[in-house]
């Protein structure tokens, strides 16, 4: 049986796109796959997938990419960090922090902000432990801080640091008709929308009748003897 295969990285959310595929291509199930944000290129490449929600930065090789949104990066703490009492900070005020930098980080740091740690967390969820242990603080997209939510822990937004994009990307050469309908619900197209698709034919234009001629009014009889039309005789 068809199905439509979508990886998707850690905090990407296509919930609202599936009920949209199960409204529109109801006879295609929509299989999801998720994928480390480090695998999800080459998952593609081996099409293990169709396609996949990912973040930058992304390997363009062989690959359309459309960039979707991108998410506020947060710095996530302790509840009772001094940083808990701020709406917003900038990397400077981690500058005494131990800042933790897991293996599977997707921001482009060109200078890490805070103290180095000992050494690198291998994983997003291994970084959020320690945090939780008072090892340091972690800065990542907030759909991250999200997924890793726990109640001892908050996060807050960090000014100026890296920002993280996220995409749907898919093979150069596999634009099928079910990758323009996924393309059609990530991008709002209304389902009566003719991208990617052959439009209909116009109608035939309705002949047009003519309109009955209406019957001519009866001519007068021709009146032929007597009356003022008669002529006089002369005597």
């Amino acid at each position: 049986m068809t199905s439509f295969r979508l990886a998707y990285v850690p905090g990407a959310t296509p919930a609202k796109w599936v009920r949209t595929w199960a409204e529109r291509v109801p006879a295609v199930p929509l299989t999801l796959v998720p994928v480390a944000a480090a695998d999800a290129t080459a998952l593609l490449r081996a099409r293990e997938a169709d396609a996949a929600l990912l973040r930058s930065p992304i390997d363009r090789e062989g690959l359309h990419a459309i960039p979707l949104y991108t998410e506020t990066t947060v710095v996530v703490v302790a509840k009772d960090h001094l940083i808990a009492a701020a709406d917003e900070v900038s990397t400077v005020d981690l500058a005494d922090d131990v800042v933790l930098h897991p293996l599977d980080d997707t921001l482009e740091w060109s200078s890490l902000p805070g103290r180095p740690a000992v050494s690198r967390p291998e994983t997003t969820a291994d970084a959020i432990e320690l945090v939780a242990a008072g090892v340091g603080v972690l800065v990542v997209p907030q759909s991250l801080a999200r997924l890793h939510h726990r109640r001892d822990l908050t996060y807050r937004p960090l000014a100026d640091a890296p920002q993280s994009s996220v995409a749907l990307s898919w093979l150069e050469d596999e634009t099928t008709d079910l990758m323009e309908q996924f393309i059609g619900i990530v991008r709002g197209r209304t389902v009566n929308s003719t991208r990617g698709r052959a439009p209909a034919a116009a109608p035939a234009p309705a002949e047009r009748k003519r309109p009955a001629r209406k019957p001519s009014p009866p001519k007068p009889a021709r009146r032929t003897g007597g009356g003022a039309g008669k002529r006089r005789r002369r005597s």
